[in-house]
């Protein structure tokens, strides 16, 4: 693919043809700062705060949507930009209720950062203005209306990522635009909330019982099939309290399935078994794991002598990993000496 040069903010760099002035900025290590952009998504453009200044435009341009050019030179810093950025977060704060001391996103919301980045400390008070059509809930979403920017993040998330429409933009109200909810297409996926830089999205099981400073972020796989989607497991007090999708790992890049995100509690169940069970006399009495496993050796090799070893199946559970899975169909067939084995994510 073609390359141009070009200068940003001083420095010479060279970046592909097709891209934007913010991805061309960011693979040089050079910030801007963003608030709708999110790179999973195309680019959006509502937020106003990815302003750059190009030589001989009269006016800034929104770098997240403005493809390079040969020679093109670039200014990422100034102070017409910063005021144009704080008009912008103004403007968002306009609406946007001051209840940050009781946000579940405080200490990790975007908008917060920016404005205190860009030093605003007052902003004219006026009610906060509903931002959705109809509320916004599900057995695991809440949202918070007053709190929402318009960044559209969600919307975009849920058409583009999710391809399930839930979520929409109407041209109406006074600023012009609202975001709809259709509550019989959202399953409840959590990706709006994966995406939402603000508190307007918060998840229920997690709401306000924790701070981003409380907790440990431990990264894990997803135990609930054989995909391998990446999680961090948010942990107070030794207790995981939240799961959200690692952004930049493979094979989700940040997705969950609704039982990838809040299936957890049963961690915590008292129902769990944590010791083998063996059944004798009608009763279940406790064994450790060697005498299970030769109780359960010694079994099968009583149905091989008597039956053959066809007489004996298996079926390998699709929360497994591939590796456990082949492991299961090698005991199978080379150990045991049949090919009645399957899988339950095959039907």
């Amino acid at each position: 693919m073609s390359t141009v040069k070009l200068t940003i903010d001083g420095r010479e760099i060279v970046a592909q043809e097709d891209s934007t002035i913010l991805e061309a900025a960011k693979s040089s290590g050079i910030r801007i700062p963003t608030l709708c952009f999110h790179e999973r998504m195309r680019p959006i453009g509502s937020c106003g705060m990815c302003v750059v200044e190009i030589d001989g435009n009269s006016t800034s341009v929104l770098s997240c949507m403005t493809t390079v050019s040969e020679g093109m030179c670039i200014t990422t810093q100034s102070d017409r930009l910063t005021r144009e950025r704080q008009d912008a977060l103004k403007k968002m704060l306009v609406n946007h209720p001051l209840d940050c001391p009781i946000c579940d996103k405080a200490g990790e919301c975007m908008l917060q950062e920016l404005v205190y980045e860009h030093g605003i400390t007052e902003v004219d008070m006026q009610p906060p203005t509903s931002k959705f059509t109809s509320a916004y809930t599900t057995p695991f979403i809440k949202s918070w209306p007053e709190r929402c920017i318009l960044c559209l993040r969600c919307v975009t998330a849920c058409q583009e990522i999710q391809c399930i429409g839930a979520l929409d933009v109407i041209e109406d109200g006074p600023n012009g635009k609202l975001i709809s909810f259709d509550k019989d297409k959202c399953v409840s996926c959590g990706e709006c909330i994966q995406v939402c830089p603000v508190g307007a999205l918060v998840e229920k099981k997690a709401s306000l019982r924790w701070r981003p400073w409380e907790v440990k972020k431990i990264r894990t796989t997803c135990a609930y099939c054989g995909v391998g989607c990446q999680q961090w497991l948010h942990v107070k007090d030794g207790r995981v309290v939240r799961v959200s999708g690692v952004e930049d790992a493979e094979p989700n890049k940040g997705r969950l399935c609704v039982k990838g995100r809040y299936g957890f509690d049963f961690i915590y169940s008292e129902e769990r078994l944590k010791t083998p069970l063996i059944k004798e006399n009608g009763h279940f009495r406790e064994a450790s794991w060697d005498e299970s496993l030769d109780l359960v050796a010694n079994k099968f090799k009583e149905i091989i002598a008597e039956s053959g070893p066809d007489a004996i199946a298996g079926v390998s559970c699709a929360r497994s990993i591939n590796e456990d899975s082949y492991q299961m169909q090698k005991l199978f067939r080379a150990v045991i000496g049949t090919n009645n084995i399957d899988h339950c994510a095959r039907t």
